[in-house]
């Protein structure tokens, strides 16, 4: 299974490749006008209107070969085995969390140390005045 969404992304990825590719070479519809006039376009490889029709084409092609590969990625995506419930559930796994000796002696102030508790100013530090009630 794995292989054959490998092969199928490998696909998907160079018909997307080539779709831009092709949309990037395509004239837009303003190209068109140029050539009724005498432009260089009418002695292309494909003839006045042979590469518009000849690009279009091939883009459509890919773009349904593209769409069948998002398609199959999607479905192989979504197979999978059912489970018996949902995520939430089932409950979390709980991890037992050992108390250290030193996670006590490392807070300032901790009355199990003995030290003195640090103090807390009694003004903001910014030296801004409190705002007056009226």
């Amino acid at each position: 299974m794995s292989m054959l969404v490998n092969v199928i992304l490998t696909v998907q990825i160079l018909t997307a490749l080539g779709m831009i590719g092709l949309i990037l070479i395509q004239h837009g519809k303003g190209a068109d006008m140029g050539a009724a006039f005498g432009s260089g376009s009418s002695g292309s490889l494909f003839g006045a209107s042979g590469s518009a029709n000849f690009l279009s084409r091939t883009t459509a092609v890919l773009a349904a070969v593209f769409f069948v590969c998002t398609l199959a990625l999607a479905y192989f995506g979504n197979a999978r085995p059912a489970s018996t419930g949902s995520v939430l559930e089932t409950p979390a796994a709980v991890v037992p969390v050992a108390p250290d000796a030193g996670s006590a002696a490392a807070i300032p102030g901790n009355a199990a140390t003995g030290a003195a508790a640090v103090p807390v100013p009694a003004e903001a530090a910014s030296g801004s005045s409190p705002i007056p009630a009226k």
